[in-house]
């Protein structure tokens, strides 16, 4: 089982960060974090990277639900989303299979929660 959803796009990364924030919306969920991963490593240890960023994406109403059923779930939260520049004009944008990630925890209803949220993280990806 794959761990991510990914797509490659012929765009450029910005546009590709704006996409995927628009068909994240779409589907509910937020940007609660945001990490520019070029920046940081140029930042801390001076080193030039690619463009790179990591967008924590939350759907309130399904993380609400999540934490009820699982209360250490947060461990795991929120859903990140990649988003990098791979060259030749192209971008991919990658999303975390929250029902992989989750298959460490023995919760049968956590993982049916998961399987709502890997639906619409999957329509999220596919609507790019």
């Amino acid at each position: 089982m794959s761990y991510y959803f990914a797509k490659t796009l012929k765009v450029g990364f910005d546009e590709a960060v704006r996409r995927a924030t628009d068909a994240l919306k779409q589907e509910g969920f937020g940007i609660i974090t945001e990490i520019d991963v070029k920046e940081t490593f140029k930042k801390k240890i001076n080193i030039d990277f690619r463009n790179y960023r990591i967008l924590g994406a939350c759907n309130p109403t399904l993380a609400h639900e999540a934490l009820q059923i699982e209360d250490k779930v947060g461990t795991m939260l929120p859903c990140n989303v990649v988003i990098q520049d791979i060259g030749e004009g192209r971008t991919e944008v990658a999303a975390i299979d929250p029902v992989a990630s989750m298959q460490a925890i023995d919760n049968p209803e956590l993982k049916r929660a998961a399987e709502q949220v890997r639906g619409k993280l999957k329509l999220v990806i596919d609507r790019l």
